[in-house]
């Protein structure tokens, strides 16, 4: 397209400048080959004018980016394309004289002036091309920026949906008065029938609640900080479910410093619990285990509920959309009529 605006441009141009030149002249009176076999010529030099001028373009594009030094740019797109119409015509008068063999002519005052009116249009044509892949360059990139920009609004907007609802989902526990009162009521017995537990208690009951107030906004935390979380939080369901529930936990500790969206484990947990039966005869077992291979894989035993407990959905669906918003490979889910897993990837920094 740019090739056929030069193209154009070039006899417009040419005409305007002067159209009672002898060129134009011996243009008009020419046969319809001779100005098929000119305009040929025109078009190959517009060719490679245009791809030229491209390939400088983006050659300067990773030298001298416009939003480094815009002035200093636009100084050497001007001046380099000058210099490569200069070399272009230079170019042409060789080939054309090796093709005429006119080498030893002397040029009269009207060739000169000929020849001066074809370097004016040639630089202009130039610089019209410089122009429009200059403008093209930089309406991409305002669109580019735009949209990037839409995207970081929409991404942020997302980014404060999520945090806000696993902040929900922490004040939910904090405040939730079946979590409070019946701590508080598994306290009060410990301390009665052992102290020395009830201590044990107040205290990893005080690192939860610790821990919910301050990282509950956090994108990510460390896989270590995490998993002391959960020892504190499984040492209080222990104490109030019993032998309903078992745990294991098995973490390589090469795996400590990846990080995981605060509350993944805590909520994986409650999802279990909320969705099988606990018996003390036949207690749910919970595994978590990290390997080597950057993931953990926390699974449990199906001991379905006779009545499908009703739930929003914000569990597994908050910890999928905060993987998904910061951009990262996906939780995925595996389950049989045996086993329900959830293997977590773990995330580098």
């Amino acid at each position: 397209m740019i090739v056929i605006f030069a193209f154009i441009m070039f006899y417009l141009v040419s005409y305007v400048l002067n159209p009672y030149s002898r060129w134009w002249v011996e243009y008009i009176n020419s046969s319809y080959y001779e100005i098929l076999g000119e305009m040929t010529i025109t078009f190959l030099f517009c060719v490679i004018m245009s791809e030229s001028s491209i390939f400088m373009h983006k050659l300067l594009n990773k030298r001298f980016p416009w939003t480094q030094a815009p002035l200093k740019r636009l100084s050497i797109e001007t001046i380099a394309n000058i210099i490569l119409v200069l070399i272009l015509i230079f170019f042409q008068v060789l080939i054309h004289i090796a093709l005429s063999g006119e080498e030893k002519r002397e040029m009269s005052p009207q060739d000169l002036t000929d020849f001066a009116q074809f370097i004016v249009v040639s630089i202009l044509i130039g610089l019209m091309i410089s122009g429009i892949n200059t403008g093209n360059f930089l309406i991409m990139n305002w669109k580019s920026s735009a949209m990037e920009a839409l995207e970081n609004k929409v991404k942020a907007a997302q980014h404060e949906q999520a945090a806000a609802e696993a902040e929900l989902l922490a004040l939910k526990l904090q405040i939730d008065p079946h979590f409070v009162f019946n701590n508080l009521s598994v306290l009060s017995e410990l301390i009665l029938e052992d102290q020395q537990l009830g201590y044990e208690y107040a205290e990893n009951f005080s690192k939860v609640y610790r821990y919910l107030l301050l990282n509950a906004k956090k994108d990510l935390i460390s896989l270590a900080d995490e998993i002391k979380f959960i020892h504190a939080y499984i040492f209080l369901l222990q104490q109030r479910a019993g032998t309903g529930v078992q745990f294991n936990i098995e973490i390589d500790p090469a795996l400590n410093h990846l990080r995981i969206p605060p509350l993944t484990l805590q909520l994986l947990i409650e999802n279990a619990l909320k969705h099988n039966k606990l018996l003390k005869d036949d207690p749910l077992k919970i595994s978590i285990k990290g390997t080597d291979s950057e993931e953990l894989t926390v699974s449990n035993g199906i001991k379905a509920l006779d009545r499908k407990p009703v739930s929003a959905g914000i569990g597994l669906d908050n910890i999928k959309k905060r993987y998904r918003l910061l951009g990262k490979a996906l939780p995925t889910i595996v389950q049989d009529s045996q086993q329900f897993t959830v293997i977590v990837p773990l995330i580098k920094l």
